[in-house]
């Protein structure tokens, strides 16, 4: 992100830093630009349509989130400083346990992610040079220059393959943000839990008769306020990522019910010996696996939230003082509501989402294809 222009700028930004940053930003933009106007030529060509399509809308979904992520850069700095308070510290090596188990799982995913998008770039690039005998660029699109002549094709075969290796890096990279963040608050409630299940009976933790039992009364009270406050600093946190990053997942998970759609559209037609066959197959299943990460993050937290008031019950709350029990009770009311990750304000992320936008695309690709079908019955 940093390499590319768009992580977070110091404050005294130099002005070749700034130029640099917009010459990036400017190269995804004009990428933008000339497939749209590639697809306005080709509008009532189905099969042009879902050729260039899928590449369209990944491309405006990329120039979408990192313009979203520029905008909010204050947001997104203030979502670091949270993520540094002291709230948040881990306390302990258990602790510290859970933040990197839980780093592990989405950093994995993520790598999955990165190698796939990076692959399939790959596989576009080489297309044209095992697929067709002419001299054509990796993407249907327009340029302003054609593969016709040297040194034209070279700069713009060029030109395409560099940008759209950045477009996947920068993908990555702002995705991985926000779901990392995501999985941030899972491994802070997860925590929480901790915590509640370490009020254990006061005949435990008095070894020694030495052990005062008032001490021990007011340390158990003092971890249920810690975690209620925890818990609300999460409740903070998730809903600013949820304020900062909305827009972008709501746009993208939308958007992904035509690209899945149209995408397996085109696999049909091609040639499944060819290498853009191939591509389209992992292409597919990239998109398909980044939209399960987006809803398997924001599900996690719905479940692992979920269960913090049962963890209450676990805790030996009998043996406590009043003041204990009576907060304990208002704690509970509080965490029996379960945290949402929603995209657009109104889409919770979740495997139920998850599963009715691959339902919907399928809907939409069964009418597509029989409308494909009949064309050409028609035309024969």
């Amino acid at each position: 992100m940093s390499l590319l222009g768009v992580w977070n700028p110091p404050k005294n930004e130099s002005i070749l830093r700034k130029l640099y940053r917009y010459f990036m930003l400017s190269l995804q933009h004009f990428f933008l630009i000339f497939q749209v106007i590639y697809m306005v030529g080709v509008l009532g060509d189905l099969e042009e349509v879902s050729q260039s399509s899928f590449l369209l809308f990944t491309q405006a979904c990329l120039c979408f989130k990192v313009t979203v992520f520029q905008v909010r850069m204050d947001s997104f700095r203030e979502l670091l400083a949270q993520m540094n308070s002291d709230v948040f510290m881990p306390q302990n090596k258990g602790h510290e346990e859970i933040l990197k188990l839980q780093a592990t799982r989405i950093k994995r995913l993520l790598l999955g992610f990165m190698i796939s998008s990076q692959t399939t770039c790959s596989l576009f690039a080489l297309r044209p040079l095992f697929d067709d005998a002419n001299r054509n660029f990796p993407f249907k699109m327009w340029m302003p220059v054609k593969p016709e002549h040297s040194p034209q094709y070279e700069l713009g075969f060029l030109f395409q393959l560099l940008t759209i290796s950045m477009s996947a890096f920068m993908y990555f990279g702002v995705d991985s943000i926000c779901l990392s963040m995501v999985i941030f608050g899972c491994a802070q409630l997860e925590i929480i839990k901790e915590k509640l299940l370490s009020i254990t009976s006061i005949a435990e933790k008095r070894v020694n008769k030495s052990t005062d039992v008032n001490s021990i009364l007011e340390d158990n009270y003092r971890v249920l306020i810690e975690c209620v406050a925890q818990h609300q600093a999460v409740i903070k946190f998730v809903k600013l990522l949820e304020n900062t990053y909305h827009a972008h997942l709501f746009f993208q998970l939308s958007g992904s019910i035509g690209l899945i759609c149209m995408t397996a559209l085109r696999i049909l037609v091609v040639d499944w010996k060819s290498v853009q066959f191939v591509s389209m197959v992992l292409y597919l299943s990239v998109m398909c696996s980044q939209l399960f990460v987006c809803c398997w993050s924001g599900h996690e937290l719905t479940v692992i939230s979920s269960e913090l008031h049962t963890t209450l019950y676990q805790c030996c709350w009998y043996e406590q003082r009043t003041r204990f029990k009576r907060a304990l009770l208002f704690a509970m009311m509080r965490m029996s509501r379960p945290l949402e990750f929603r995209a657009g304000r109104y889409v919770p992320l979740s495997r139920q989402t998850f599963v009715t936008i691959l339902r919907m695309s399928y809907s939409y690709f069964a009418v597509l294809n029989q409308a494909n079908s009949r064309n050409e019955i028609l035309e024969h």
